[in-house]
């Protein structure tokens, strides 16, 4: 059996891909293939951010979303996991809730941007409203269902040694069910992120989705290529972050 490639082999060949992917782009712009107003190479696109980096402007709309995003996003998560540990360790609780839910989970973040523009008006919180409200029924149905796939043994298991069911869900349902939810709020998190930016796209004074609607605006298509790279990019180093967390949080399950 082959010997497995080494951790630094495949950050070598991840970064080399890059490095060719955008050599290519570059070349193919600057040959004349494609027009650059309607795809501009990375040099340019490149100029722009230092530009726009010494302006102090690329650097603000990035932490307005990012502050956004994360705002809206433990809000959601807040409300979803109690709440789905109890609909999912409860028959009833979950039948009465489950026409709300079924309700809710269709509903795209963009078809509560005219409620939340005529409840809060163009401010941080219409937002924050926006991110909650795309994150928070898909949250809740990870909760539920990492909840229910809770091996039953364990909690008959822990019934039978004198555990009342406050000891249940927080010894045995909560540990069960924790690797499942953070995997699903990974999930949620990069949803949360489509949410920003569609709120941002259709009223906002900063962000990335500003950032890209303004560029499309004056017709500056490396502003919006740039907007669209650090949408990437941040969620990429967020997610790194919340991995870290994650192993830190499941140290136990390895």
């Amino acid at each position: 059996m082959s010997k497995p490639p080494s951790r630094s082999a495949l950050l070598s060949t991840s970064a080399a891909s890059i490095i060719v992917f955008l050599a290519v782009w570059e070349l193919i712009c600057r040959a004349g293939w494609i027009d650059p107003i309607f795809l501009p190479p990375p040099s340019a696109v490149f100029a722009k951010a230092m530009g726009m980096v010494g302006e102090g402007t690329l650097i603000g709309n990035v932490l307005a979303s990012g502050r956004r995003v994360m705002i809206g996003f433990l809000a959601a998560t807040a409300v979803a996991i109690p709440l789905g540990i109890i609909l999912g360790t409860s028959t009833y609780a979950r039948a009465a809730f489950d026409p709300i839910l079924s309700f809710l989970r269709p509903l795209p973040s963009m078809s509560w941007i005219p409620l939340s523009l005529l409840w809060f008006g163009i401010t941080e919180t219409q937002k924050y409203s926006i991110v909650f409200m795309g994150t928070f029924a898909p949250a809740l149905v990870y909760v539920i269902e990492a909840t229910r796939n809770v091996d039953p043994l364990l909690i008959r298991a822990a019934q039978n040694l004198g555990a009342n069911r406050w000891q249940v869900m927080k010894e045995v349902i909560l540990p069960g069910s924790l690797p499942q939810i953070l995997s699903g709020m990974k999930v949620i998190l990069g949803l949360a992120w489509t949410c920003v930016i569609s709120a941002e796209l259709v009223a906002a004074r900063e962000g990335l989705g500003f950032l890209i609607m303004n560029g499309k605006e004056f017709f500056q298509t490396e502003v919006v290529v740039l907007g669209m790279l650090l949408i990437s990019i941040t969620v990429l180093v967020t997610d790194f972050v919340f991995r870290v967390l994650e192993n830190r949080v499941l140290r136990w399950q390895r």
